[in-house]
């Protein structure tokens, strides 16, 4: 008989599963078989059926449970009493969790003894005993106790099996399980580090860089710590193009002569010392000098850290004068500045068609440049859509694909002449002194380096206030996607992709993607509720999701419970750096003072969507100057404007216009400590269904 508690705790006979009901009998099953083989006492058994709680005929239903469970196991197995409880003995029967221990460990011991394939064959073998989120259907009593260890042991197994595949040099068959396991895992350092050396052994290491960038910020946000020693590590060998260097031989080898970085690639240059400080460099020291002989500290992967040189010596000769022209770049490789695809994307067949038909078209086939603006509001998933689009085109720009985020981590746009700085080096030549400030001139060298290049640019979080036009390439073998709250037609072109809430489809199906298809099929309901209360922002569901990755003893009922109530459902909606209510605020800080004033005293009207007549009525304005104002807050994505159409609230043969708050924003606007005017009724009958139900039958 075979036992299963990676998983749904599960018993199956000749392949054939074992008809065990209810969550009690699968929670004493479990429990004894943790136990393995020892007496479990009454006392725990009741605590871990009942809890702080247990029935006055506690000893009467634990037996009941026991001959129950007896019985359907069979005489395969002992389930015997044991004063002061019960124990069971598994005879010839298979138990996952202890396989799963005896793999681990056998890898364990393979990884340490530098025996990395077989150490990666055993470690892989255990993980795939893992069925899914581990028992998943016990008691919450026995779930809050056992799942943190187990998820803490299988989390160590990933980083220990990602070492031996960095190990062997299979760096780019595991980033993309890298990059879901660091956004499953935020604050496991090693699973970060271990991404930034993959990321850089394939060429990307502006994507390493950002991918230590963000743990630096999570774990400040999160814990209020530095990075530690590992993670400092690997960002110095980073810096110092250590990263992919030969791991350390097996005992009893010689070790190998270091691999030199690949051709093209040369270490990133660490931030200039402040004044008054000796620059740090890699380089050995002068002649005549001692060089550092302290052992550097391990790298995952088995990289070594390049011992930096001393304080205190001179650095090493500044080249030729750079002249007027451009000069060689450090960075001098294909260009490859894309951040990492969101994971678990989802849905957006239609606008990933769009996308891929405008990325897939020839030069000269479009009346224009092929240049795309994907707008929203914020959280709705431009970001998301557009890398995932510059990823799957890839193949069709061999030139590179470059980015920049146009708004900084304050709100403030990024100042042009530096993204064109950082696109240069990328591009492969590095602005020289005199040029680096003036914006004409990079301009102008911009466009002549990429005018017979085949490149994606991805102009992110662009806004009014940010210069992109001196981004845009001129060459027609180029493609530009930007992303932002407002149109920027003008700069863009009339290719424009509005992106609505999703579907109560995709909106399941993201969820489901983010959560764990058990959780959401386990408790169809509740994920059905806490698709309706999320509103079809993409943004509030990957954060639903990742809070129930992240807590596997919470139901799903209890998250949507907690989602239900208005006045903390945004604060429900955030998790690590993942913020619905932050988001809200900065898109909300783009917009000019008006505009903000206009749209708080919208709020009057509530949820249900509204005309520019009833809008003029809530403002005091006229009905035109009413429209004006609506629809300047439509084009910046703070209201959806709903199609005209028979029955629309427009009139009769509905040829006005309607708006509505998403009802996420309608709350955080509500909760702003403001001054509001009291709601104002809508004149008339209400045409159509409030917001709050017509989102249950979702039409964006």
């Amino acid at each position: 008989m075979d036992f299963q508690l990676l998983g749904p705790v599960e018993a199956t006979r000749d392949g054939h599963r074992v008809a065990l009901t209810g969550t009690k009998t699968h929670t004493l099953l479990a429990a004894l078989l943790l136990a393995r083989g020892q007496v479990v006492p009454d006392a725990r058994l009741s605590r871990l059926l009942w809890g702080a709680d247990p029935p006055a005929t506690m000893s009467g239903q634990i037996y009941t449970y026991v001959s129950r469970l007896r019985k359907l196991l069979g005489p395969e197995v002992t389930l015997e009493r044991r004063a002061p409880g019960y124990a069971l003995g598994t005879g010839d029967g298979r138990v996952d969790v202890l396989e799963y221990e005896r793999l681990d460990r056998l890898g364990r011991q393979a990884l340490q003894e530098h025996r990395h394939a077989e150490a990666a064959t055993l470690l892989r073998d255990a993980l795939g005993l893992w069925r899914g989120p581990v028992l998943v259907n016990v008691t919450e009593f026995l779930a809050e106790e056992e799942v943190p260890h187990w998820e803490e042991e299988r989390a160590t197994t990933l980083e220990n099996r990602m070492e031996a595949e960095l190990a062997l040099g299979r760096h780019e068959g595991v980033v993309a399980e890298l990059t879901r396991l660091v956004a499953d895992f935020p604050l496991r350092e090693r699973m970060r580090a271990q991404l930034m050396t993959a990321l850089y052994r394939c060429g990307r290491q502006a994507e390493a860089l950002q991918v230590f960038d963000e743990g630096r910020a999570v774990l400040a946000e999160e814990l209020g710590v530095d990075p530690g020693h590992g993670l400092r590590a690997a960002h110095q060998a980073l810096l110092c193009a250590t990263l992919d260097l030969a791991p350390p031989p097996p005992a009893g080898q010689p070790p190998a002569h270091p691999s030199p970085p690949p051709a093209g690639r040369t270490p990133v240059s660490p931030s200039p010392p402040p004044a008054g400080q000796t620059f740090v460099s890699p380089s050995l020291p002068p002649a005549g000098q001692t060089p550092v002989t302290s052992s550097p500290p391990p790298v995952p992967g088995g990289a070594p850290v390049r011992p930096p040189r001393a304080r205190g010596t001179a650095p090493a000769p500044e080249p030729a004068a750079r002249t007027q022209a451009m000069t060689p770049s450090m960075t001098t490789g294909t260009p490859f500045m894309t951040p990492p695809e969101a994971p678990c994307f989802t849905g957006r067949a239609r606008e990933r068609a769009a996308l891929a038909l405008l990325l897939d078209a020839r030069p000269g086939d479009a009346a224009g440049p092929r240049r795309c603006l994907i707008t929203g509001m914020a959280g709705v998933g431009k970001t998301a859509l557009a890398v995932h689009a510059l990823h799957a085109a890839r193949e069709r720009f061999p030139d590179g694909q470059l980015y920049a985020d146009l708004t900084g981590s304050h709100g403030t746009p990024e100042d042009p002449r530096e993204v064109l700085a950082r696109f240069l080096r990328a591009l492969g030549a590095e602005p020289p002194g005199p040029v680096a400030g003036d914006l004409d001139e990079l301009v102008r060298i911009y466009r002549t380096r990429t005018a017979e290049r085949r490149l994606l640019v991805l102009l992110d979080n662009a806004s009014e206030r940010a210069a992109i036009a001196p981004l845009l390439p001129a060459g027609p073998h180029c493609a530009v996607l930007v992303t932002g709250h407002v149109h920027l037609a003008a700069e863009t072109g009339p290719t424009v992709l509005p992106l609505a809430p999703l579907h109560r489809a995709e909106s399941l199906a993201l969820l489901t993607a983010t959560a764990g298809r058990a959780r959401t099929t386990a408790e169809p309901a509740a994920a059905e509720r806490i698709v309706e209360l999320c509103a079809g922002l993409p943004l509030a569901l990957r954060i639903a999701g990742t809070r129930l990755v992240a807590r596997p003893h919470w139901s799903v009922a209890r998250l949507a419970q907690r989602l239900a109530a208005e006045p903390t459902r945004l604060g429900e909606l955030s998790f690590g750096r993942l913020d619905v209510a932050g988001a809200l605020a900065r898109m909300l800080r783009r917009a000019d003072t008006e505009s903000r004033e206009v749209l708080t005293r919208l709020t009057a009207l509530g949820p249900r969507p509204f005309t520019p007549d009833s809008a003029a009525a809530a403002l005091g304005l006229t009905a035109s100057r009413a429209e004006d104002l609506v629809e300047r807050l439509a084009d910046a994505c703070l209201l959806e404007p709903l199609p005209a159409g028979p029955g629309a609230v427009g009139g009769p043969a509905g040829s006005g216009s309607a708006f509505r708050f998403h009802p996420l924003l309608l709350l955080h606007l509500q909760s702003l400590p403001i001054q509001r005017p009291a709601r104002a009724p809508l004149p008339g009958p209400a045409l159509v269904p409030p917001v709050s139900d017509a989102y249950k039958t979702w039409s964006p």
